[in-house]
């Protein structure tokens, strides 16, 4: 396939959340389809082999390792325009972990071959995956490190104020976090119950607001 095609279109979207995303238009004229998944489907389970680029048209997807008592350590959220479970695209090797749609979601498929065939006649879009798995390790990172504190009230507030300026899981226009309290353990390794005393104490200090259950930084 030809990287320069008629009627030539940007291969970058940036959408309201200000992800930079692969163009829709572009994904769609390299063969991809969409598909419809329903709240708390599996989309692909950890260790399965990868066929497949998915990148998230609408809806909200979780990423999630899930041990031998079911409890989940949540990797990350998947917002709409950003891509998920991209690692085996580039090792060949299985899911490092499993995508479960949150709510009614619909994603984009590219088959993974196409998909390599479109990063190599785009090296724009190649550079783009290297910051972007460069930005989710240095995440991985950071959250090792806090955990390391056994300090759960740091390790929150440190976790929110980093959303706070990512932007990430968080509505950009009120600072309201959208991470349930549940998520937000599975996320640091903690009880909900201990994340639930750390963030009123917090409150208590002043470092955020509750409003009706939701949570403000």
């Amino acid at each position: 396939m030809s990287a320069c095609r008629p009627g030539c279109m940007d291969i970058f979207e940036v959408n309201a959340q200000n992800i930079l995303m692969i163009a829709i238009d572009t994904l769609l004229t390299w063969g991809a389809a969409y598909k419809k998944v329903a709240a708390s489907e599996i989309i692909f389970m950890e260790g399965n082999e990868s066929h497949f680029y998915y990148q998230l048209v609408s809806g909200r997807v979780r990423w999630v390792n899930i041990n031998n008592e079911g409890r989940e350590f949540l990797q990350g959220i998947i917002n709409p325009g950003e891509c998920f479970g991209e690692l085996p695209l580039f090792d060949d090797e299985c899911f490092a972990a499993t995508a479960i749609a949150d709510t009614d979601s619909v994603i984009l498929r590219l088959h993974k071959p196409v998909f390599l065939q479109l990063i190599k006649e785009n090296p724009a879009i190649h550079f783009e995956f290297s910051r972007l798995l460069t930005e989710r390790l240095r995440f991985k990172f950071f959250l090792l490190k806090e955990m390391a504190t056994h300090d759960p009230e740091q390790s929150i507030s440190t976790l929110l104020n980093y959303f706070k300026q990512t932007k990430k899981n968080m509505c950009t226009d009120c600072n309201r976090v959208n991470l349930t309290r549940q998520q937000i353990a599975d996320m640091v390794g903690l009880r909900v119950e201990t994340v639930i005393r750390a963030i009123r104490s917090l409150q208590e200090k002043g470092q955020l607001v509750i409003n009706k259950g939701k949570v403000y930084c």
